[in-house]
């Protein structure tokens, strides 16, 4: 991992400074997303649920859950969820929140790395991630392990941050991003290094065609992606 992107200066691994920095900042996670993105990070993830729900889903995993606000609304889509996160931290959070939707019948949460998820191969018909493939320590192998999971013709949809390329978007994006929310998030959680290293690590994430590209790699068909918002996220869909 790139020095500019590490979310602290101790040693360790990139999922052990991810597990822990995420451990530190999940009493205010949901907080910190709603201000940061006012309220626009959930109008993303309703995207994503209405094109999981185009085809019937059984089984559904939601990789880096989190405090499982995407795993919560896939429920209107499919019928077993499945969580997986490497913080213990955003886990308990998710469970808190699941069970006071009395949805724990239906959603389970574990703890787990993407590059090696507890589950058989073809498991799945659907696998989403929000906001979390940028944080996978070999992004190559977390994908790659979603795809194993993943059975022959389902689907996997990856929302993730990118970066507006017409102007003015552009300019004001990287300001607000850059300059504003690192503020604000230091602010609210208390931690220097979380809300800075958000920046730092959607400009080192491949996008667009690039990102594409290692989907393909990774044995999935019929690529796309949806720029939402200008470009400030993408959607991107993909079949095994």
């Amino acid at each position: 991992m790139n020095d500019a992107v590490k979310p602290y200066s101790d040693q360790g691994s990139k999922r052990e400074q991810v597990e822990r920095m995420f451990d530190r900042i999940s009493p205010k996670y949901d907080l910190l997303n709603r201000l940061c993105s006012l309220g626009t990070d959930q109008a993303w993830r309703r995207k994503v649920i209405r094109a999981v729900g185009r085809e019937p889903v059984d089984r559904l995993l939601d990789v880096a859950t989190g405090t499982a606000d995407l795993a919560l609304m896939t429920s209107k889509v499919a019928k077993h969820i499945t969580g997986a996160d490497i913080s213990a931290g955003m886990l308990a959070h998710g469970r808190t929140k699941v069970e006071k939707a009395g949805l724990s019948d239906r959603i389970e949460l574990v703890q787990a790395d993407a590059a090696d998820l507890p589950f058989a191969d073809g498991s799945f018909d659907a696998i989403t991630v929000a906001f979390g493939v940028r944080n996978f320590e070999d992004l190559p192998r977390g994908l790659r392990g979603m795809v194993r999971v993943l059975r022959p013709g389902g689907r996997l949809f990856v929302l993730e941050f990118s970066k507006p390329e017409q102007t003015p978007f552009k300019q004001l994006f990287r300001f607000y991003f850059h300059r504003v929310m690192p503020l604000i998030g230091r602010m609210v959680s208390k931690d220097d290094a979380a809300y800075t290293y958000l920046p730092a690590s959607v400009d080192a994430f491949p996008q667009g065609k690039a990102f594409e590209a290692m989907l393909a790699d990774c044995g999935l068909r019929e690529l796309r992606s949806r720029k939402l918002t200008f470009g400030i996220a993408t959607l991107y869909t993909g079949r095994k």
